[in-house]
């Protein structure tokens, strides 16, 4: 079967305005790059979407409140209370306020990640990109980390409700802490939550031992990464925690979100993941999700350096679907084979400590 690349012209709207790192034209840019590269191949389909989420699905982790807010603050209102609901990275730098009909946008990601979803449990594609996809900071009543509906989160507890799911996996590799997504499933032992990140960046959450709660203790799997952290640490980590987990967890459906930013010459971060690391993610999600029929959905839309952003989604699409494409890095790389190594191996044997417990596999 085909891989699904689910996509929307709406995209350009998730927009944050003149000055702000996160601009709606990424989305073009990508599939301007996926046309001349990956296009090639015969394992992709472009699904295009037009439609939106509704209140009904946005309710799924959302409050009331906070999406007629949203709503209301999109079309132009002024909201006198606006900051109770976003930070202030969630607002246009010129002119301080959510900007307009980025709400509708927002919806139409979300709505993206849904249709892979049920792409991928229909069995209408082996594997789906729903790109725009991985908002992972948003929370049920405060938008933040430009995030203002969390995808992530509404995919999963669709997949559960609509399809019967009881062992979801969610890999998060984005350089920045799911802090959105692990408040919604720290409890929940269907959802086990693998977040690999920088450690001590914004939002400052994502500790080793911040494990999970209740019936969820176990299920959530911090790794907090050092500055400059090299693809051998990210092998290292798959190898010694994330493959073990999930082969005893056995999910039914693997969903990854993630974009650019661990690459050194992101900027907003200091991670060290060349085009080759982020296709061996690819290549390492491909072999997890063999566990589950091949059954994955993958959510890109972060990174802040557009000529490394369009490629590093490219490395991750292509070893994902077992294509190769050739990878050009666009900057000269100063990153070490085995930088921070030893650091990393000292985090893992931490992790694992906390997790024994709960894992046999540890």
């Amino acid at each position: 079967m085909n891989v699904g690349i689910v996509y929307s012209e709406q995209l350009k709207n998730y927009d944050f305005g003149l000055g702000h790192p996160f601009r709606g034209d990424r989305f073009r840019s990508f599939m301007s790059y996926f046309d001349t590269t990956l296009s090639k191949s015969d394992r992709f389909e472009v699904i295009i979407n037009e439609k939106v989420a509704g209140d009904e699905d946005i309710e799924l982790w959302h409050t009331k409140d906070y999406i007629q807010a949203m709503q209301a603050a999109s079309t132009g209102q002024d909201i006198t209370n606006l900051w109770k609901y976003i930070s202030g990275d969630n607002m246009n730098p010129k002119t301080r306020k959510l900007p307009e009909g980025i709400e509708t946008a927002a919806r139409v990601i979300v709505k993206n990640s849904m249709l892979a979803c049920d792409l991928v449990e229909e069995r209408k594609c082996e594997k789906a990109v729903s790109i725009g996809g991985g908002l992972h900071h948003a929370k049920p009543n405060y938008g933040e980390g430009f995030c203002v509906y969390n995808d992530v989160v509404i995919c999963v507890k669709h997949a559960i409700r609509t399809y019967g799911l009881e062992r979801v996996l969610i890999l998060d590799t984005d350089a920045h802490a799911g802090n959105g997504t692990c408040q919604a499933f720290y409890s929940d032992p269907k959802v086990l939550f693998v977040d690999l990140h920088q450690k001590s960046i914004y939002p400052n959450t994502g500790f080793e031992d911040e494990v999970g709660a209740g019936n969820g203790k176990g299920y959530t799997v911090n790794v907090p990464l050092p500055p400059y952290a090299s693809d051998e640490v990210y092998k290292l980590v798959f190898n010694e925690l994330i493959f073990p987990l999930v082969k005893e967890f056995k999910p039914q459906l693997v969903i990854r979100n993630g974009g650019s930013d661990p690459h050194p010459s992101d900027e907003i971060t200091q991670l060290g993941l060349t085009l080759e690391g982020f296709r061996y993610i690819g290549k390492s999600v491909k072999k997890i999700a063999d566990i589950c029929d091949g059954k994955e959905v993958d959510l890109i839309c972060s990174g802040y350096k557009p000529e490394v952003l369009v490629r590093a989604w490219g490395a991750l699409i292509s070893g994902l679907a077992g294509v190769d494409i050739i990878l050009e890095e666009p900057f000269p790389l100063r990153v070490v084979k085995n930088q921070m190594l030893g650091t990393v191996e000292n985090v893992v044997e931490r992790v694992k400590r906390n997790l024994k417990r709960y894992w046999q596999c540890f």
